[in-house]
């Protein structure tokens, strides 16, 4: 029987983002987060929640309703609940600022009891069946235009539920032009660097806000468990990597990622102690000398030993398990003017106790700035 391997991408250019329908309906019962004084967004993603695949029958008080594909009915109460207004008024005029924008059209009908609207432009996103049969609102999902997203975003000052959807819909995952997506779900706001370091003050401009708030959203969406943040020193920024992303985007188990590992896949610098006064020595079971000092050699294996434990890799955190850290071929060394000389490649082996090795990693050493990359595991 032939074996395969599964390799999810997310590609970062897609014109349009699916959104789970649990997903929305958990930000709907998440009453911590405030939607009050928003740009639209959430209320447009709330609204598409609902919408129609396909034409049903509501049958409220008595009458029957058709409902078309793109379509939904629901009373006035429902859906200030959901919209968390206190006044209808308030809940109408979010539907007219929607309206205006050209992102949907809705009647109010029963002398202000009902609501019925429609989401324009569904069709161009989102897949019409022809059969009729009552539509799922709490499973499956839709797909959401970023243009829409971009445009809601823009257009004014965002509340705290607007950001975590905006955060949520520029995530981007395994794709090979955004750094640090191969280790986890990285929010990249497509500003074409392909980093997705970001800074507070970035953020504020885009979603209308100061500074200072752009930071309080992030902490509380943080200790809410939305995301998690990884700031580094000095002018470099803050990556932002979602938590319960891939569950609910691929149903696959979420990964927790480590800020050394961050640090690693952006191309951050890793400081180790200065070469001069160490002795040269190396791993045992190597002959080989003027490869990386003792000192910096059990750096390097406790800092990859932290990484493959926050991977939950098996066996990186047993007392059992063995490291060990061998320079390549001659062809890897590199030499620079003012640096102590290093290997360029090195091997780092994992084995159980003294039985045959379990995990072969591969690893690159920059002399300027002394910088680890992981290339290759297996």
């Amino acid at each position: 029987m032939s074996e395969y391997s599964l390799e999810i991408k997310q590609i970062v250019d897609y014109p349009r983002c699916r959104i789970y329908r649990q997903f929305v309906q958990a930000l709907i019962a998440d009453r911590s987060i405030r939607v009050s004084g928003g740009s639209g967004l959430y209320y447009f993603v709330v609204l598409c929640a609902y919408a129609n695949f396909r034409t049903s029958y509501k049958r409220i008080d008595g009458i029957s309703y058709t409902i078309y594909p793109s379509e939904w009915i629901m009373s006035m109460d429902e859906l200030s609940q959901h919209f968390r207004t206190r006044f209808h008024r308030q809940t109408l005029a979010a539907l007219e600022e929607l309206q205006k924008k050209d992102l949907i059209s809705f009647l109010v009908l029963g002398h202000g009891k009902l609501v019925k609207f429609k989401i324009r432009g569904w069709r161009r996103h989102n897949t019409i069946l022809d059969y009729n049969a009552p539509c799922q609102k709490d499973t499956g999902f839709f797909f959401f235009p970023a243009s829409a997203a971009t445009e809601l975003v823009s257009a004014g000052h965002c509340s705290e539920m607007d950001a975590v959807l905006d955060l949520w819909l520029n995530t981007v995952y395994n794709d090979p032009h955004i750094l640090g997506s191969d280790i986890g779900p990285v929010v990249y706001l497509r500003n074409g660097t392909g980093c997705p370091l970001v800074s507070y003050a970035e953020l504020a401009a885009r979603w209308g806000i100061s500074k200072a708030t752009a930071g309080r959203y992030l902490k509380k969406m943080a200790r809410r468990g939305y995301l998690q943040l990884t700031t580094f020193p000095g002018t470099h920024g803050t990556a932002i990597y979602l938590q319960n992303y891939l569950s609910t985007m691929f149903q696959i188990s979420d990964i927790v990622v480590d800020k050394e590992e961050i640090a690693m896949s952006l191309g951050m610098k890793l400081e180790l102690q200065e070469e001069s006064a160490l002795p040269a020595k190396v791993s045992s079971g190597s002959n080989e000398t003027g490869s990386v000092s003792e000192t910096n050699r059990h750096q390097i294996e406790r800092k990859m030993r932290e990484l493959l434990v926050a991977q939950g890799l098996p066996c990186a955190s047993c007392p059992k398990s063995k490291y060990m850290l061998l320079p390549l071929s001659d062809d890897c060394k590199e030499t620079v003017e003012g640096v102590p000389p290093l290997r360029q490649w090195l091997q780092l082996l994992v084995s159980c106790g003294d039985a045959q090795e379990v995990y072969r990693f591969e690893l690159r050493l920059h002399p300027s700035g002394m910088r680890i990359d992981k290339e290759a595991g297996k």
